[in-house]
């Protein structure tokens, strides 16, 4: 019994590790700034967003599933911006607006 214990609790400490990255793509409304990055989404429902502008400016969050199909977070840039953003996914692919905090609306994609 002890060893089946074992085995079971080693199977979700390797789940718990388990993590899918995708690629982002995103642009600012009625701008030419452009982002590309990525989302790594974890087994527990929660992730975490690295993008990089075509102006150099790095962002980086923080985002959680609140159903199955959408999720939110916040994010923060090393030029101040930062802002809530919302989401909808199929699991490997999807799309998202975040406004932020000078006004601008951030508008991207992720996935294949």
């Amino acid at each position: 019994m002890k060893i089946a214990n074992f085995a079971i609790l080693g199977c979700v400490s390797l789940l718990a590790g388990c993590s899918m990255t995708l690629p982002v793509k995103g642009l600012i409304q009625s701008s030419s700034e452009t982002f590309t990055g990525v989302a790594t989404g974890y087994l527990d429902g929660g992730g975490d967003l690295k993008i990089v502008s075509s102006r150099g400016v790095s962002c980086e969050g923080s985002f959680v599933y609140v159903t199955r199909r959408q999720g939110r977070g916040i994010f923060t840039c090393s030029d101040n911006r930062t802002g809530p953003f919302d989401f909808v996914s199929t699991g490997t692919r999807g799309s998202g607006t975040g406004d932020m905090s000078n006004g601008e609306r951030l508008i991207f994609t992720f996935g294949d």
